[in-house]
């Protein structure tokens, strides 16, 4: 199915204590730039994540977002240095007996001693946090590709109906071109008719300039390669996928067939539907930039 290359999806997962959370933001770039910003204990995980996206994301610039905190299930342990606390003890009460004193070593008098109660932090290990992070990951990527779905499905119809509007003018102009030289004809000879009056007319130079005419302003080659390059169109349409850089080189090639259409036929008519379907070309190509 086509796709589209804007965006967004976002995943959570809780685990080991720690609640991740992704989000991915997705928009048109001409290659596939994938930009991550993770929190300084998560970047070891950067090169996994970034192959995960490019594994199902192939155009667009992508801008995640990683985020990591605490949710309940571990905690820091207190712990106390019992060597450590019989030392102040036992210093402070030979300080007592030195100086004379009588009040006792108190539990308050030990507690803000430095070294007495050390904090023992979880040890953190990112490789281990990868099964849930990946798990955020792919429920943002599920989010993000299911929106880009969404919205090339309507770039799809949008562009089937212009493509068959470019299809119809083109038509239009397969029908006109022979209307084209037999009109010249009739100017032609009735110009020679007004100039040269009772004069003869020499047919055989007059179809030799007609003919010279008829090659100069063919556009049969034209018209064809146009109608290829439809058939193209609509084809890459269905097919689906990264198509978007093919579908934008056919429209670059519909756009020089139709130029030389204009330039070759000089045929008010012909130029009014050329006018139309470069229209409908640069809207179409507007449209194309938005495609995987």
């Amino acid at each position: 199915m086509l796709k589209s290359m804007t965006g967004f999806g976002r995943g959570e997962s809780c685990g080991q204590g720690k609640k991740f959370t992704v989000e991915l933001k997705s928009v048109n770039h001409r290659f596939c730039e994938v930009v991550l910003r993770l929190p300084r204990n998560m970047v070891s995980l950067e090169d996994r994540a970034r192959r995960l996206i490019q594994s199902r994301i192939f155009r667009g610039r992508i801008d995640g977002y990683f985020s990591v905190e605490e949710c309940g299930e571990q905690s820091p342990v207190v712990k106390v240095d019992k060597a450590l606390a019989k030392s102040y003890y036992k210093a402070m009460e030979e300080l007592k007996a030195i100086l004379g004193l009588t009040d006792p070593v108190t539990i308050q008098h030990l507690i803000n001693l430095p070294g007495l109660l050390v904090v023992d932090e979880p040890v953190e290990d990112d490789d281990a946090w990868w099964p849930l992070v990946s798990g955020a990951l792919e429920q943002a990527l599920d989010g993000l590709v299911q929106m880009r779905l969404a919205e090339g499905s309507q770039l799809k119809a949008d562009l089937t109906r212009r493509l068959e509007r470019v299809a119809e003018l083109n038509e239009q102009i397969k029908a006109r071109a022979p209307q084209v030289v037999a009109e010249y004809h009739n100017r032609l000879t009735h110009r020679l008719q007004e100039w040269l009056r009772d004069t003869p007319l020499d047919q055989a130079r007059l179809a030799t300039e007609v003919a010279v005419f008829a090659e100069r302003s063919s556009i049969a080659e034209e018209v064809v390669r146009l109608a290829s390059h439809i058939a193209q169109f609509r084809e890459f349409l269905n097919e689906g996928g990264s198509v978007g850089r093919k579908l934008d080189f056919l429209i670059q090639e519909m756009n020089r067939e139709i130029n030389t259409i204009a330039s070759k036929a000089p045929d008010l008519e012909i130029s009014r539907v050329v006018v139309e379907v470069k229209s409908e070309l640069e809207k179409m190509r507007e449209q194309v930039q938005n495609i995987e």
